[in-house]
């Protein structure tokens, strides 16, 4: 079992498979990308799917979600993904991705063992898209959402968020778009994920705005805190049902309390927290195995005592979510993500 000091139980791995994306959009990273992790430092396939038995069949995990950067670029996905399907008790799986190259691996993916994913798109608009994501890829990703959907990788959802200026007019378009696809919409407030530090509090579109833009055209009925559990998203249904509308508010209204989730880095990092400043080496205690630690046979272990067993890592794994703070912290007018991109650690 993975539970911290406040009670709270992880039973959610959020894995990034990569660090890097096909898209460059504003929110996230410089228009000329970042400076890319070394293969060497990337968990191959076989040490992912390690850690996730690990944190499966020891640790209490009931749901995996592969991240990136951009998970479709990582070029053993399925293989991992049939593997992880293989374990017992099977883990439910999704993926989120950008969905530029959905289409052409959703069918694979969904006999492969995923459940289902979450594409990011925030405008109806390629115009637009063009200008947030500096990619003329708006068509792709909408294949790659029908592409989803006819594969039964369901519920389909999509995350949107809005920037000022440039989609917040957008929110009740996409709705109705959504509506009429049978995708579930989810708008994610802006937060403070961008390497060149551009973000502002006082300039993002508040959970408030959001839902205040979707009620001047669609009746709005709160689903409650009972059905919502430790979800992120708050959910509405809308026009009486059974679509329903989703808002995750970050910043505006954190649900730190609720959180039941651990992630991995692409280089295999425990983070207790999307905004955590201290990450957790799991990568070193992985490579210290001899020959059959795996399995939890002891070895000679390497300088810093690890033996790289199933146990030892398990351990390493529990002591780290033991000391997850209270709170994201971006409650505070003062915060500032640390240098470490987003595209490294997962969304």
């Amino acid at each position: 079992m993975l539970i911290d000091t406040y009670g709270r139980v992880a039973t959610d791995l959020r894995v990034s498979l990569t660090d890097r994306c096909n898209l460059r959009c504003t929110y996230c990273m410089p228009e000329e990308g970042l400076q890319w992790l070394a293969k060497p430092d990337l968990l191959t396939d076989d040490e992912i799917v390690r850690l996730v038995r690990i944190a499966v069949t020891r640790l209490g995990i009931q749901e995996v979600r592969f991240t990136g950067g951009e998970p479709l670029l990582r070029p053993g996905l399925v293989g991992i993904v049939e593997r992880c399907a293989a374990l017992e008790p099977r883990p439910r799986m999704s993926l989120t991705t950008n969905g530029i190259g959905l289409k052409r691996t959703a069918k694979a993916l969904k006999e492969a063992g995923l459940d289902r994913v979450n594409v990011s798109l925030d405008t109806l608009r390629p115009d637009v898209f063009k200008t947030l994501t500096r990619r003329d890829r708006h068509r792709d990703v909408l294949e790659g959402l029908e592409a989803a959907r006819d594969a039964g990788l369901t519920p389909v959802k999509v995350n949107t968020v809005l920037m000022p200026g440039l989609n917040d007019d957008e929110a009740p378009d996409l709705l109705a778009w959504a509506v009429e696809n049978d995708y579930e919409l989810r708008f994610i407030e802006q937060m403070p994920l961008d390497a060149q530090h551009g973000w502002k509090r006082d300039g993002m579109i508040t959970a408030g705005d959001i839902l205040a833009s979707l009620r001047t055209r669609f009746t709005l009925t709160e689903e409650g805190t009972e059905k919502r559990g430790s979800a992120p998203a708050e959910r509405w249904v809308v026009d009486g049902g059974p679509h329903r509308v989703g808002v995750i508010a970050s910043v505006t209204r954190p649900f730190c309390s609720a959180c039941d989730r651990t992630r991995l880095t692409a280089d295999g990092q425990v983070r207790t927290c999307l905004f955590a400043t201290e990450e957790t080496d799991l990568r070193a205690a992985l490579r210290a195995a001899p020959e059959g630690a795996a399995d939890g046979a002891d070895g000679s272990g390497d300088a810093d005592g690890s033996d790289g067993s199933d146990e030892e890592i398990a351990r390493i794994w529990r002591l780290a979510m033991w000391g997850k703070k209270a709170g994201s912290g971006l409650d505070d007018p003062s915060f500032l993500q640390p240098d470490r991109p987003m595209s490294a650690i997962g969304g």
